[in-house]
């Protein structure tokens, strides 16, 4: 399609989380199910702002271990919606993860299928004297094509690396008549570990997320740093992505509901003022259905 995206902006198909580390399973379904609880967590983000037609994002998912079956099973679902210009695009998806012990490591292999579907409006662009333009539709146009994705997992003793690949399909949409998008595989490396200092109430956990499409990649390192007093989190974290950006982040966790802010401040041309602001909210409980007593929450994957 004329609209066929250029590799830079298929780059950026799959949006960039600065609070990754919470959300494992938005890029990998092997993170499904990890642990026996129930997990909800919501992603806001808003790029770039003060510039026309940025990006807006939203995320939702869920994952729990699979009802009926040993907890080795784990189920998952996640839903995005994102907003770029006269693009939009949504994802509706399910997750299946199996987690299983080798030695002392925890190995998990996951695999997600969906839907992808994509909009194309034109109706703001402007072609001068022209009325319309050829290589553009004269009207709205929607697709929408099968996405499927999957991913492995080791986590031991504190420490976790998280291996993915999303869109293996390399899913074709074709919006109107003649004209197609094609979404690139993405391929994530996370990881990431828990260090005690003697400090009992103070940890500290650096991490580390590495995307590409095999045209472009971005890589940003994270390091937080947990205050925990009785059943509350409170942390605060830097981050930098070499030729990208500072992230600033801050967050907590009471009562079982966790909330986590992060503004990337860019160090390209767009500079600090023109940032990124992202808002995640996340909620955990137990799934200890055969015991008296209630359900007890605790916060979403602070490590």
């Amino acid at each position: 399609m004329a609209v066929c995206i250029s590799p830079d902006l298929q780059a950026q198909y799959d949006v960039h989380f600065s609070n990754y580390w919470a959300l494992d399973p938005y890029y990998n379904p092997a993170s499904s199910g990890l642990q026996n609880r129930l997990n909800v967590t919501a992603a806001v983000a808003m790029q770039m702002l003060g510039v026309e037609n940025a990006p807006k994002s939203l995320h939702v998912g869920a994952d729990m271990p699979m009802p009926l079956l040993p907890p080795e099973h784990g189920v998952g679902v996640n839903f995005f919606t994102e907003s770029i210009g006269m693009f939009s695009h949504q994802r509706l998806a399910i997750q299946y993860a199996y987690h299983g012990m080798v030695g002392k490591i925890r190995l998990s292999g996951g695999v997600q299928a969906g839907m992808i579907s994509e909009k194309f409006n034109p109706t703001d662009i402007e072609f001068g004297e022209a009325e319309t333009d050829p290589a553009f539709p004269s009207s709205e146009v929607d697709g929408n094509a099968i996405d499927l994705s999957a991913g492995i997992r080791a986590d031991y003793n504190g420490y976790w690396l998280s291996l993915s690949a999303k869109h293996l399909n390399s899913p074709k949409i074709l919006l109107g008549e003649n004209n197609e998008l094609k979404v690139s595989p993405s391929y994530y490396l996370l990881g990431g570990c828990n260090i005690q200092l003697n400090n009992p109430f103070i940890s500290i956990q650096p991490s580390l997320m590495v995307m590409s499409d095999a045209t472009a990649l971005r890589a940003d390192i994270t390091l937080r740093a947990t205050y925990k007093y009785d059943e509350k989190r409170f942390y605060g974290g830097v981050g930098y992505s070499p030729t990208n950006s500072f992230t600033v982040l801050l967050g907590g966790d009471i009562g079982g509901v966790s909330v986590g802010y992060a503004y990337e401040a860019y160090t390209s041309a767009l500079g600090a003022a023109n940032g990124s602001h992202e808002l995640v909210l996340g909620f955990q409980t137990d799934l200890n259905l055969f015991k008296k007593g209630k359900n007890k929450h605790k916060s979403v994957r602070i490590l």
